[in-house]
């Protein structure tokens, strides 16, 4: 059956409800007007019974759905008594207007139902008799009795509401893991959990410092209090973790103190929340030691890794003291020793001492190059914002009569300021420019690119010299970051060795990487990983 409307019966003005509401419900379903009456009177007599003789009685309008699509109006009047047995004069009147009467009984609920056949059923759809259900909720009061009587109502099913809704809470906060408590604006305890009342007993009855001081192990009792009064004079929301005083040891709670407020935001007082986070405190204390135990190793690592890459820069040097510095000398020393036996050929004097200038210069330029590299690793500038473009115009102005010399082209697009040192990030492209001038047969031609790379989560500007050279060949890729490592001959190509070591040291300096591509007769790319501004 679908339920339209349902009606308490209570006194004389509830049977004239049921009556009305009877007859409005036939006459939306389409009954003619005698069987409109003939319904509503066997719903009132029974109803009359009801108010008379019966207890907590209430009666429920439906429509029932039958076989074939057929349907019906349906009166079932409920009550704690048998109806039927305490007026059999009315029952057997009601029975005689409206002939489908059935009567049940079902662990102390009577029940009578009357049903009435409604003619041409179809047009009683689904959504039709919802509308019957929105019409009697909207339907203006009877009487000044019956508003009151759906006013009333309304405030018991309110009232039952909010029990529910109270008893639920209570259930609920009951079962959390947690304690917590409502505290008034006079700081009195008036809302508890179970896990609070066996915290703070029955005798209990403020938040105060005293209470803190007796709950709270004495080292955190002073902080609860600071953290107590902030949260009462700024009206704001305060954690802090502190420990309780137990049975057996402190525990560790994760104590939450919050504003409690009203529909309109004004203050009522505080909630209190305390969370047990004594396992995780127990966890959190492992895990420092465990970091500090990683981060010292993680220490010691860097450490090492410094200690052997100036272990390897030692080798290098070293390897420069005893070959590279000692060839100049060997020169100047063996150019003096023939001039000695030779001075009578001014021609060969000319030629010895053009030699030994030349062998002193190149120790010269070694030994500047060694200074500059060793000064760059142990001396980083100050970092500042680096417009790249203007790094590309200086050089190329240091290299202005080279340039002008071999008609070499420049490109470059539009590069980005960077954070760096313009003094070394001058050495680096000087030194990348400079290499592509020189390493080249034909008319150099340099193109500097730019883009933008993401990696581990890091971004970087990817910046690409890339020259029509001799390049270089692919097994000798790995020996050209190496301090001082020569691929050709100082007759073939001047220079010391230095430059993609330089180059190599400044990019670390500046927290990137660079990688080489090339081949023989194909030209050299290399490109640097700046990182790029956020």
């Amino acid at each position: 059956m679908k339920e339209i409307i349902s009606i308490r019966l209570d006194n004389e003005m509830d049977l004239i409800l049921a009556h009305k509401r009877s007859i409005k419900l036939a006459e939306l379903c389409g009954l003619m007007a005698s069987s409109q009456t003939r319904f509503a009177t066997a719903v009132s007599e029974i109803a009359r019974c009801a108010i008379a003789s019966g207890l907590e009685s209430y009666l429920v309008l439906g429509i029932n759905s039958l076989n074939g699509g057929k349907k019906e109006i349906t009166a079932v009047l409920h009550d704690k008594i048998d109806l039927a047995g305490c007026n059999p004069e009315a029952f057997n009147y009601a029975k005689r207007l409206v002939k489908d009467i059935i009567t049940s009984a079902e662990q102390g609920d009577y029940k009578i139902i009357l049903a009435a056949k409604v003619p041409y059923s179809g047009i009683l759809s689904e959504l039709r008799i919802s509308s019957f259900i929105e019409y009697f909720k909207k339907e203006a009061p009877l009487s000044a009795y019956d508003e009151i009587r759906k006013k009333n109502i309304q405030l018991i099913e309110l009232a039952d509401k909010v029990t529910e809704s109270e008893n639920n809470y209570r259930q609920l906060t009951d079962t959390l893991p947690f304690i917590v408590f409502s505290v008034s604006k006079s700081d009195k305890i008036f809302v508890t959990n179970k896990s609070a009342e066996n915290l703070l007993g029955t005798t209990v009855k403020e938040f105060s410092p005293a209470i803190i001081h007796k709950l709270f192990y004495a080292d955190d009792a002073e902080s609860v209090i600071k953290a107590w009064s902030v949260a009462k004079k700024k009206q704001s929301v305060q954690s802090i973790q502190a420990r309780l005083f137990t049975a057996s040891s402190p525990v560790w709670y994760q104590v939450y103190i919050v504003p409690n407020t009203d529909e309109k935001e004004n203050s009522t007082g505080w909630i209190i929340s305390m969370i047990n986070i004594h396992a995780q405190k127990l966890v959190e204390e492992t895990l420092k030691d465990n970091k500090e135990l990683r981060e010292a190793q993680q220490k010691l690592k860097e450490y090492n890794d410094e200690l052997q890459l100036k272990n390897k820069e030692l080798e290098q040097f070293a390897y420069i003291a005893s070959h590279d510095l000692q060839e100049p000398l060997r020169k100047i020393r063996n150019f003096i020793s023939l001039s000695q036996h030779n001075r009578k050929d001014e021609e060969k004097q000319d030629f010895y001492f053009s030699k030994i200038s030349g062998a002193a210069e190149r120790m010269s330029q070694l030994i500047k190059d060694v200074l500059g590299y060793s000064r760059l690793a142990v001396k980083p500038e100050l970092f500042t914002q680096t417009d790249l473009n203007k790094i590309i115009e200086e050089v190329k102005n240091d290299l202005e009569f080279t340039i002008r010399e071999k008609g070499a082209e420049i490109n470059a697009e539009d590069l980005p300021t960077v954070m760096g040192s313009p003094v070394q990030l001058s050495q680096l492209f000087y030194n990348l420019i400079s290499n592509s001038l020189k390493f080249n047969t034909s008319k150099p031609i340099i193109n500097v690119t730019i883009s933008r790379v993401s990696e581990d989560a890091a971004s970087f500007y990817k910046i690409t010299v890339k020259d029509n050279g001799i390049g270089i060949e692919p097994h000798h890729i790995g020996k050209v970051f190496t301090i001082f490592k020569r691929l050709h001959s100082q007759n073939e190509y001047p220079g010391t060795g230095i430059g993609l070591a330089l180059c190599k040291k400044i990019v670390e300096n500046h927290s990137g990487k660079i990688e080489i591509d090339t081949g023989v007769n194909n030209g050299t790319s290399i490109s640097i990983y700046l990182p790029a501004s956020k």
